[in-house]
């Protein structure tokens, strides 16, 4: 069902220390960053030759990141997004063999401008999963 690994996501305290880390001293191509509102977050993705990394930073008072952030003050990884060709299919799927939605349930436009959905950290060994219809 899955396809390629599509990013793993990481939560920073400081967005633009975290650019300049990838960018100056692992010499990766960063993004700009990208306001997320219907996500509550910030995100600047780097740029590999297989995949992505996307940083995401606390957008507004009621942002999901705020909380991780306060369990994890030094940051650390969020979740992985994997790539799937039909998100309603998915979705029906990993329901009907018991995994849990987050949200309502419907797909929302991610980052990327495509659908996504996020799957229950409990149901995938700890690991929130975000799966994106490319």
């Amino acid at each position: 069902m899955i396809g390629r690994l599509n990013h793993v996501a990481i939560a920073v305290p400081d967005l633009e220390a975290a650019s300049e880390q990838y960018r100056n001293t692992l010499g990766a191509k960063v993004g700009a960053p990208q306001d997320e509102p219907d996500h509550g977050v910030t995100v600047v993705f780097i740029e590999l030759p297989n995949t992505k990394v996307e940083l995401l930073y606390p957008l507004g008072e009621n942002s999901p990141i705020a909380g991780f952030l306060e369990k994890n003050p030094s940051g650390g990884i969020h979740h992985m997004c994997y790539e799937v060709e039909d998100i309603i299919a998915a979705r029906d799927k990993l329901k009907a063999q018991g995994a849990r939605v987050l949200g309502n349930g419907e797909p929302k436009i991610g980052a990327h401008k495509k659908p996504v959905l996020f799957l229950h950290p409990k149901d995938f060994n700890g690991c929130l999963i975000e799966l994106e219809q490319v």
